[in-house]
């Protein structure tokens, strides 16, 4: 079974990919109305969904994660749709164009991936997001989701499975809902087909499925952000920016989850940020060295925000309104901490010195690496991608938000007219055009 449906989305992915942008956008559009149309229906799965998750004594962040209702996201994932509907085409783009000789020119364009098989936990916009990322970018997607989240899944599929099949000149089989949990066991040895993994949920949960598939894994584990406050730095900003980092979705990958507090800060400042993060209803899992130099009235008056680190607090994805909180000395201490113990995600530092943060930014080894501003901008939708579908920490391929070019690959045309390399002298190769210069 699992072969089957490997081999459908192949078949259906080579007739998609001849499709125009003209085509593909549409369906996003259909798709869009449809989810819309059934907007209620999708709400009332995913209560079930959210009170099933409850009863069950799930993690408060893997519900939050569930919450299509929260905070407009359900509106929020529906204008994904229309955003990247509407970016350019990505496939077919000439990237580099080079007469080879007279009358035999190279070009190198955009091509889309293949087969993404997507595995994910608990986030049912993720249907939308990827259906959309796949469709426009010309790739087949075969989607699981997590039995969390089977009510909601079951709708949502449902709606654009029927869109695509009545209403779409997109394959039906190019976007695929897997409903049954058995499939996923199959479809992970199905490396002559499938051509990419993306895994979305837990560290568990990826760390199987890097374990047990030869297809390419793009994802991450853990998100183990980061934030240093430099000793030259602005108050306003860095109150302004930990505080969002930690509290605007405490169950994203992309929200803070250690602080790193230069050691030369006077008492004063210290004791102002930790009590502005306390105010916050944030726990603050502090060293020896800094609990030291909390005011006793902080310390009183908030002793439930207050905990000792242990010793794996610099290795924890907390997902909660919980941090992390130790002294480093210098940039230099920031970047040795955060390279040891960060999972590659997002960084920030907060400084007024443009020397230190260029030395911060050109130091840390992470896919998102920010000065002054929020972790919480690691994402597709505002990094302007309309969505996306994951944060990868590879270092090959793509890396951070991936939206649309991170599901693009690239193939190499040649166009000659009966050239053969036994007459090829090579006398053109150094020529490069940008693509305007040679009809593709």
């Amino acid at each position: 079974m699992a072969e089957q449906i490997a081999r459908d989305a192949a078949n259906a992915f080579a007739s998609l990919k001849t499709l125009s942008n003209d085509q593909r956008s549409t369906a996003l559009q259909k798709i869009h109305v449809n989810l819309l149309k059934q907007k209620d229906e999708i709400l009332v799965a995913n209560k079930k969904d959210m009170d099933n998750a409850i009863a069950s004594n799930l993690s408060s962040s893997l519900v939050k994660r569930l919450d299509l209702s929260n905070s407009g996201k359900f509106d929020t994932m529906l204008q994904g749709i229309l955003d990247v509907a509407d970016l350019p085409d990505p496939v077919g783009k000439c990237t580099l164009a080079r007469k080879l000789d007279e009358g035999l020119n190279l070009y190198r364009v955009t091509a889309p991936i293949g087969v993404l098989l997507i595995i994910f936990e608990s986030r049912p916009e993720v249907i939308a997001n990827i259906t959309a990322l796949a469709i426009k970018s010309g790739n087949a997607a075969i989607l699981k989701g997590g039995k969390e989240s089977y009510e909601t899944f079951k709708v949502m599929s449902d709606i654009v499975n029927s869109t695509l099949a009545q209403e779409t000149d997109v394959p039906g089989l190019a976007v695929q809902l897997i409903q049954s949990r058995d499939e996923v066991s199959g479809l992970l040895s199905q490396d002559r087909y499938i051509d990419l993994v993306i895994p979305r949920g837990s560290n568990e949960l990826v760390r199987n499925i890097k374990d047990n598939t030869k297809i390419p894994v793009l994802g991450h584990a853990d998100g183990i952000c980061s934030i240093y406050v430099d000793n030259e730095f602005d108050m306003e900003k860095a109150k302004r920016v930990i505080i969002d980092s930690k509290t605007n979705y405490p169950a994203g990958c992309n929200a803070a989850e250690q602080l790193l507090v230069n050691s030369s800060i006077d008492e004063a400042s210290l004791n102002e940020i930790l009590a502005a993060l306390v105010e916050a209803k944030i726990t603050i899992h502090v060293t020896p060295e800094v609990k030291s130099l909390i005011r006793s009235s902080i310390l009183e008056q908030n002793a439930a925000f207050i905990k000792d680190t242990v010793a794996d607090s610099f290795d924890k994805e907390y997902l909660s309104l919980d941090i992390s909180v130790t002294f480093v000395h210098s940039t230099e201490d920031a970047i040795k901490h955060i390279n040891t113990h960060s999972s590659k995600h997002t960084e920030c530092i907060i400084t007024e010195s443009k020397e230190k943060a260029d030395k911060f930014l050109g130091g840390i080894d992470s896919a998102g690496i920010y000065w002054n501003c929020s972790t919480r901008f690691a994402d597709g939708f505002r990094y302007g991608f309309g969505t996306e579908v994951g944060i990868s920490t590879n270092k090959i391929h793509a890396r951070g938000p991936v939206g649309l070019e991170g599901l693009m690959s690239y193939q190499y045309q040649l166009k000659g007219d009966g050239h053969i390399v036994g007459e090829y002298l090579g006398g053109g190769g150094n020529k490069v055009f940008v693509h305007e210069d040679l009809d593709i």
